[in-house]
């Protein structure tokens, strides 16, 4: 039963410092995003190398993970905010003056770190500081934050580019990650002592990977799965349109518009896995997704492309927030920091791997059939979660405000979660 402060607790209270810096950090992702390969072809790059150039976001994400959780746990929440706001303003100011695509590359990385430091940073906070019972608003109110800003930042770019050129981007970049820190900088300190205290103490990596393994081998398969679903719908409709031989501008609407579908549902989303449970959403979300890549190959023009466009974007928007939920569910809260860093590796993994599952599809046989399998990695996803998330996150929504279940509640001889066990708890958190 909740408590009566968290009873009264409001996402209210911590608006402008838990959801601010995640506005601007996506304004800044946005602003930069659609010139990313234009300035790398300007400074010599090949088609292929601007790509990788582009992708070196997501691989700095990836390969920071683990040392943000270090980070994180080193020197608490709001700190590690500040520093990773500060990374990206000199990320941005490099990626502007970078006489070479191969310095334009490290900006990249620095970008891609600074996300995964801010992510970590921000996910960890939310799911200390906000009572149980409005966590999944709050960690998809977070992403929908995200969204907003990636949403605005090309408008906000698009604006300056005529003026100051394409380096003007990266100056809306910079503005913008300033304004993150400086909100965390100005913000009171958003863990309690107590808190950091124990999180100072929290468990290594390997030992959290070691006992927690069983959730990363069920749950953690579907988040990858998941990630790499999302990754590729921003490839597929680029790709379809293409070879419907659209216009860009066509082309831009479309994505537009499924981009502001995924950006209006994500709080009504969060509402409905607090209130019955994160089957509610993870289910519809994955299903959703798999249908419409699936009807996406069966269109022949704009219109019959809009339509799978905005149901790719409706299943991704009411996701939301959900592999956080579901990472922030299963943390131990003594080494929450260190737990969360391999969930988004796990995350990351998928989002890297989703482009690349469909590009090997592709030339092995068609773009059709390359779209087909990704709708078929979303069904698979769903299969995963309807049949794991009942039962592995039970033993963690019965300890959560209390000391840590031991590795083996809760599960079978074979260390996996067992079947029969009691799920009565499910829909409480």
């Amino acid at each position: 039963m909740a408590s009566q402060a968290d009873s009264q607790f409001s996402l209210r209270s911590i608006l402008i410092p838990a959801f601010g810096p995640a506005v601007m950090f996506g304004v800044a992702e946005g602003a930069v995003l659609p010139v990313v390969a234009l300035s790398a072809r300007d400074r010599g790059a090949s088609v292929a190398m601007a790509s990788v150039v582009v992708a070196l976001i997501g691989v700095g994400s990836l390969l920071s993970n683990i040392p943000s959780a270090v980070i994180t746990t080193r020197f608490g929440e709001r700190k590690a905010i500040i520093a990773a706001a500060a990374v990206s303003a000199i990320a941005m100011i490099i990626a502007a003056t970078a006489p070479t695509a191969a310095v334009l590359g490290l900006a990249m990385l620095l970008i891609g770190f600074a996300n995964a430091v801010f992510n970590l940073a921000r996910q960890s906070y939310l799911t200390e500081a906000v009572p149980i019972e409005l966590r999944a608003r709050a960690l998809s109110t977070l992403g929908g934050s995200a969204r907003i800003g990636i949403f605005i930042g090309p408008f906000i770019g698009a604006a300056v580019i005529p003026y100051s050129g394409i380096r003007a981007a990266y100056l809306v970049g910079f503005v913008a990650a300033l304004l993150a820190g400086a909100t965390a900088m100005f913000s009171r300190d958003l863990v309690a002592k107590g808190q950091r205290d124990k999180k100072r103490a929290s468990t290594s990596i390997r030992s959290v990977l070691v006992s927690h393994r069983q959730i990363f081998l069920t749950v953690g398969v579907g988040v990858v799965l998941i990630s790499a679903v999302r990754a590729s719908r921003q490839v597929v409709i680029p790709l379809w349109a293409e070879h419907l031989n659209l216009s860009p501008s066509a082309t831009s609407i479309i994505y537009g518009l499924s981009g502001a579908i995924d950006m209006l549902v994500f709080y009504p989303a969060g509402k409905l896995m607090d209130r019955r449970g994160r089957q509610w959403v993870s289910l519809p979300s994955m299903i959703l997704m798999g249908v419409s890549l699936l009807l996406v190959p069966l269109s022949t023009g704009f219109v019959s492309l809009l339509l799978p466009a905005l149901m790719l974007g409706f299943g991704n928007g009411i996701g939301a927030g959900m592999v956080a939920t579901l990472g922030a569910d299963f943390a131990p809260p003594d080494a929450r920091p260190s737990f969360l860093a391999i969930w988004r590796l796990l995350s990351d993994t998928g989002s890297c791997a989703g482009p690349v599952v469909l590009s090997a599809v592709t030339s092995l046989a068609t773009l059709a059939v390359g779209v087909e399998s990704n709708g078929g990695i979303g069904f698979a996803a769903a299969a995963i979660l309807a049949y794991w998330i009942p039962r592995t996150r039970n033993r963690r929504a019965s300890a959560v405000t209390a000391e840590p279940a031991g590795p083996d509640a809760g599960v079978s001889s074979s260390g996996l979660p067992d079947p029969g066990g009691n799920v009565s708890n499910v829909h409480s958190i």
